[in-house]
């Protein structure tokens, strides 16, 4: 299934390796708020160092809007990953140039240096070669172990496999193999659980699935539409008027593998603290709007889900910030993990229900990556990935 070269098909002692890793984690202050995406990446590192290489990661972090830009520094993760792994880490305040260069022309087997974030030159996004030859003469191997950016073509992730042998790392293996999976050769009934705001950022992935998945249950805002393309009146609930077409035809092609809700939280305002109803689902009354799936939806979502051979879910049941509409997402999450399908978690809503909820350790696999596994539920090639040298 995955045909991509890995850490373990190369000799890396003695050598120096440049690793993309995905450190786009929240700071504060500082000081790094979750440590989920560090520590997913420390089995990659960790078998590098065992291996006598010299380990140079890279990373972007926010969205710096014109080069360098102190609150998007990297410093507080090299810390952090100082502490997890219980060893010095370097840190070089940029990922090209003389600062860098020297810091890894330094650094020696057994040791690791984090270069500064590389958005901090405009360039990298648009996966500018010079910039991805400059990040490449600092190694002799490239391993690519960011699946949460591997949907992205950007220097750093496409570009410097141009110039060096490039690998993949132990996490985008997994995540690769998991989600692939679940996708080509599942344990049937495969049962997909979508939600969040927008049918458009889903339409690739539902018309996919429609000829994968056995069941697919909608959730969230996106479920809204489709009521709404089903004539109901959504009151002031989010409806994405232009998508309401394109709704008509998925429920035309796939009635009987789509499930929408059965029943619905209205809530008299967006707010944390507005009034609610549970109501059955049907015509919304003006001034109301659908902010969470009831628990009847949970109850009959819940059923297929035991059912299931196989789930892969991406994006929250409702407004899952407000945790009196974030019952559903719990309940779904709930329903995951005490089936005893092979599961797969997607995209950051509904990987915080499932550690909000106590429960990821009954997830087989929680994956890192929201973009790149919408990208792979929709049948797209991953551009780093396809960079990677084949088996």
């Amino acid at each position: 299934m995955f045909n991509k070269k890995t850490i373990r098909d190369v000799d890396v002692k003695g050598k120096k390796v440049l690793v993309r890793v995905d450190f786009n984690v929240p700071t504060k202050d500082g000081k790094v708020g979750d440590d989920t995406r560090i520590r997913a990446a420390m089995p990659t590192i960790q078998y590098l160092l065992d291996h006598g290489a010299a380990v140079i990661l890279c990373s972007h972090l926010g969205r710096p809007k014109s080069g360098p830009d102190p609150k998007f520094s990297l410093k507080p993760v090299a810390d952090k990953l100082a502490q997890l792994m219980g060893k010095p880490v370097a840190f070089a305040e940029d990922c090209v140039g003389p600062i860098a260069e020297s810091a890894a022309k330094n650094l020696k087997p057994g040791q690791m240096l984090v270069l500064e974030n590389t958005r901090f030159h405009p360039e990298e996004e648009k996966n500018d070669l010079d910039l991805a030859k400059k990040m490449a003469s600092l190694a002799d191997v490239y391993v690519d172990d960011a699946f949460g950016s591997a949907h992205r073509a950007h220097s750093s992730t496409e570009g410097v496999a141009r110039f060096l042998p490039g690998v993949a790392g132990l996490l985008m293996e997994k995540e690769i193999k998991y989600l692939g999976q679940a996708i080509d050769d599942p344990k049937r009934p495969f049962v997909a659980i979508l939600g969040g705001a927008k049918i458009s950022d889903k339409i690739g992935v539902i018309k996919n699935l429609l000829n994968k998945a056995d069941v697919i249950l909608i959730g969230g805002g996106m479920a809204n539409t489709f009521l709404a393309a089903k004539g109901l009146a959504m009151g002031d609930s989010l409806v994405e008027a232009e998508a309401l077409e394109t709704a008509k035809e998925l429920l035309a092609t796939g009635s009987n593998k789509l499930h929408l809700p059965v029943d619905m939280v209205m809530a008299d305002k967006f707010d944390a603290e507005a009034q609610l109803k549970t109501v059955p689902t049907g015509n919304v009354p003006a001034g109301w709007r659908v902010l969470d799936i009831g628990p009847k939806t949970v109850e009959a979502f819940g059923k297929l889900i035991a059912d299931a051979g196989t789930v892969v879910w991406n994006g929250p049941m409702g407004v899952f910030e407000f945790p009196r509409f974030a019952e559903g997402t719990y309940g779904v999450a709930k329903a995951v993990a005490a089936s005893k399908a092979v599961s797969v978690v997607g995209g950051g809503d509904s990987v915080a229900a499932i550690q909000q909820s106590g429960l990821a350790d009954k997830i087989t696999h929680i994956s890192t990556g929201g973009g790149a596994s919408l990208e792979m539920l929709e049948g797209l090639v991953l551009p780093g990935l396809a960079a990677l040298q084949d088996k």
